[in-house]
């Protein structure tokens, strides 16, 4: 892992934040946290709020081969729908790792029954990457 922070890996040093609500003074402490020390709950937030994806999605997809119902602290899978739900864009600037996103979940579909509202950001995930 990258004893980096993502400050220093970007070279962007956020201004103090104007709104003190939790998940962003979350997000901007993450910001200073060497990578090396990311919880997976650190992961999800961060990929959810769309922050820093170029650092971190490669990384939760990482994590999410070894296991993709990885949990942060909400339920069985939380980072995999963090990954797959709304980042178009990034997969499509990055088709190479949304084809191990798509190995994954063809691997997960094939193993696991999961739920039914994964099931469908999977099925949607599928539908525009798995070309």
């Amino acid at each position: 892992m990258d004893s980096r922070t993502l400050e220093q890996m970007e070279g962007i040093i956020w201004e103090d934040p104007v709104d003190d609500s939790s998940l962003v003074t979350t997000c901007h402490a993450l910001r200073k946290k060497p990578l090396e020390q990311f919880t997976v709950e650190d992961f999800r937030i961060m990929i959810g709020q769309r922050i820093s994806l170029q650092q971190l999605i490669p990384r939760a997809i990482h994590i999410l081969e070894r296991n993709p119902l990885t949990e942060g602290d909400c339920y069985p899978g939380d980072l995999l729908v963090s990954v797959i739900d709304g980042n178009l864009e990034f997969f499509r600037q990055n088709p190479g790792l949304g084809k191990r996103v798509i190995a994954l979940l063809q691997k997960l579909t094939a193993e696991t029954v999961i739920d039914a509202e994964l099931a469908r950001l999977v099925r949607h995930f599928q539908a525009i990457h798995g070309r």
